[in-house]
Formats: C-alpha cells, sequence, structure tokens
C-alpha cells in the first residue's frame, strides 16, 4: 500500500521544512511507503527554494506550481489529480492535525470506508489547543448552514485533514468546481451523491496562529459557495458529461 500526502501551500517558507521533517520521520518509524506532494500556490516567500532544496535529498518529495494564486482548494484539487498513492490524503502545511493522526485515516479506509475525514468536534478532548470563541461559533453557524443547503450531516467538514481511496478521488476531484475555502463540503456533497462511503474520524488537532481566514468577509464568499453547489448539482455540472478534467 502506497500513500500520497498532499500539501497546499501558500507562503509557508517558516514552517513548511519542519511539516516535511515531521512527515519523514513519522514514515520512517512505521515504515510507510510514501510520496509528498507540496503544491505551490503562488508564493512570494521562500516556500518554493526550500521545498526544491529538500525534495534533492529526499526523491519522495515533489513541487507543484498552480498558476498563480488560486485558492487551497485548487491547489488540493491539483495534487490530488496528479498523486499516484492507493490512498490519498490531504493536510494542512501547518500540520494542525498531526501526521501520526493519519494512521487513524488510513485504518478506515482499510476497513472498508472510501473515504475519511478527520473531524475536532467528535472528541473535542482531542483538542489540544482551541480555536477562539469567535472561530467557534462561525464554525457551527456554518455547519448549520451546510445542513440546511447539502443536506451534509458531519459534526466537522473543515479540518484540513481528509484521505481518500484512490478510486473515490479519480472519481470526485475532476468534478471539483471550489477553488477557495469552499471546496470541503463539495468534496462531501461529491461523495454522497457518487455513492461513497464517507466516515468522520475523530483526530488531535491544534489552532495554529497566523490563519489567513476572515469570518465576515470569506462566511459570504462561502455561504455563496455552497449555494453555488446547489446550482451545480441541479444544473447538472456533476455529471460524468459534464466533466472536463480527466483523472491521470
Amino acid at each position: 500500500m502506497t500513500y500520497s500526502i498532499v500539501i497546499p501551500a501558500y507562503n509557508e517558507g517558516v514552517r513548511i521544512k519542519l511539516t516535511l521533517q515531521k512527515i519523514f520521520s513519522w514514515a520512517e518509524r512505521c515504515g510507510q511507503s510514501i510520496e509528498v506532494i507540496v503544491v505551490n500556490d503562488g508564493s512570494r516567500d521562500a516556500t518554493v527554494e526550500i521545498v526544491n532544496e529538500y525534495a534533492e535529498k529526499h526523491p519522495f518529495v515533489r513541487l507543484l506550481h498552480n498558476p498563480g494564486n488560486r485558492g487551497k482548494g485548487y491547489s488540493v484539487r491539483n495534487g490530488m489529480l496528479r498523486a499516484h498513492g492507493d490512498v490519498l490524503l490531504f493536510t494542512d502545511a501547518d500540520l494542525s492535525s498531526p501526521i501520526e493522526e493519519a494512521d487513524k485515516l488510513f485504518a478506515a479506509i482499510a476497513s472498508g470506508a472510501d473515504i475519511a475525514i478527520g473531524s475536532r468536534w467528535l472528541k473535542t478532548e482531542l483538542q489540544i489547543q482551541k480555536q477562539p470563541l469567535y472561530r467557534q461559533l462561525f464554525g457551527r453557524l456554518f455547519n448549520l448552514t451546510l445542513r440546511l443547503v447539502l443536506g451534509l450531516r458531519f459534526k466537522d467538514t473543515q479540518c484540513g485533514f481528509k484521505a481518500f481511496s484512490r478510486q473515490a478521488a479519480q472519481a470526485i476531484f475532476p468534478r471539483q468546481n471550489i477553488e477557495r475555502w469552499g471546496f470541503d463540503p463539495e468534496l462531501l456533497y461529491l461523495a454522497r451523491r457518487l455513492g461513497f462511503q464517507t466516515v468522520e474520524v475523530p483526530v488531535a488537532w491544534a489552532h495554529r496562529e497566523g490563519t489567513r481566514l476572515s469570518p465576515l468577509r470569506d462566511g459570504f464568499r462561502m455561504l455563496g459557495e455552497l449555494l453555488w453547489i446547489r446550482w451545480n448539482s441541479w444544473s447538472g455540472k456533476y455529471t460524468a458529461s459534464a466533466v472536463e478534467r480527466p483523472a491521470p
């Protein structure tokens, strides 16, 4: 079994090297066969130089480039469509969920799930450092909106720690249209529409400072993206004949 780990990266020069070192150490301890794909989303700092330097010594690391700054959703799709593993996981560059928690997601897929999503809210005692209160309130409001607009009943759709079987990834990511913060609900909506089994797995998680999410500005944008997902579904944009991005 081989594993692909996709990391969307925008101006992550301060922490990307440590992140790669942690992933390498975990894979070495567990004897995992992995590839790590860092997707540069138009970074203006030293992200590219740091990843290239690390890749020279560790051939399992690959660097992809987006055409400018396109958003986290675009970055994840770019990496997942070019990954070679049997199981594909994407994680935030800050490793808010420690990479060791990937074992839980991989175990869920080995047990028969098509998709395993990390959840901060199934077992809140696993949260090492909680979000500020305003972020928690925003998350609960967004979750309620998800249930009303898309019928998604997960406790946590926004945790940036999700694993897919190769079959599920090849079916879902070519259909993904949302390129920024609202892409997670679209993936889960597509999974349900296509009949894939998705399980929610409690994971350890810690809030990291430096987030680029603005609850007010991005909240309205994410609401618009949820409505856009519903419209895409109604208009047939998710059907096989409408998909333009072939799986690799």
